[in-house]
């Protein structure tokens, strides 16, 4: 403001008109969707094999000792290496979707093991007892015990795999995408640009975590009331 150069800075209001102004145009939803789709798809796919290999590996010690080097390496490498790396393999309109799930797979499996490593002692010794079979065990035992570790990873992941999908859309320079727009923005000084699909980032991501909870949440409720 002292320097009255909107360049370094744009107001918020601008920000607003400017985000009106996207919005209005036939090709932010095109381009909102493409970006919605791959990263979500991607969160989708770490959701469910982290799920699925997380208790597995609960079951089979042996499978969790395979699996701990990838893990611990998708865990400590950054995000940025794995881009780029990745786009060896991947096009740019593939890479946010992979990078998606490279960085929520290892945040659903390490939480849904520590759930299964941390179920109730006394419970599972009743099980064992009754000879209940290990897939009755999961589900009556095993599930309503993961359900807050479910909860508190995906609050964690989603709003990561929307920031490290983007991050890869703008390095990739995905054509497009929301991660092209921001590459665009820099290229070109378009600092409203820039915040305005900042915004919508931020927006549909807390809309898409919120609905994603809440199916979450409802299907453990009918299951529990079942």
């Amino acid at each position: 403001m002292a320097l009255d150069m909107h360049l370094l800075l744009v107001t918020p209001l601008e920000v607003v008109r400017r985000l009106f102004t996207l919005v209005g145009k036939s090709g932010f939803w095109k381009t909102l969707l493409f970006s919605f789709s791959r990263i979500v798809l991607g969160f989708l796919l770490a959701f469910a094999l982290g799920c699925l290999l997380g208790v597995l590996s609960g079951k089979w010690p042996l499978l969790e000792t395979l699996l701990w080097p990838y893990v611990i390496t998708i865990k400590t490498v950054p995000v940025a290496s794995f881009i780029i790396i990745s786009l060896i393999f991947f096009s740019a309109r593939q890479l946010s979707t992979f990078i998606s799930f490279l960085m929520v797979f290892p945040v659903i499996y390490s939480n849904v093991l520590e759930g299964i490593r941390s179920t109730d002692k006394d419970l599972m010794e009743m099980a064992q007892v009754f000879r209940i079979g290990w897939w009755r065990r999961l589900g009556y035992i095993y599930l309503p015990h993961l359900k807050p570790f479910l909860f508190s990873a995906c609050s964690v992941a989603l709003g990561m795999s929307w920031k490290s999908g983007v991050a890869a859309e703008v390095i990739g320079v995905a054509a497009g995408s929301i991660g092209e727009k921001l590459y665009e923005s820099k290229i070109y000084f378009l600092t409203e640009d820039l915040l305005a699909w900042t915004v919508v980032i931020v927006l549909v991501s807390v809309l898409f975590e919120k609905l994603f909870l809440q199916l979450m949440r409802a299907g453990f409720d009918r299951w529990e009331g079942r």
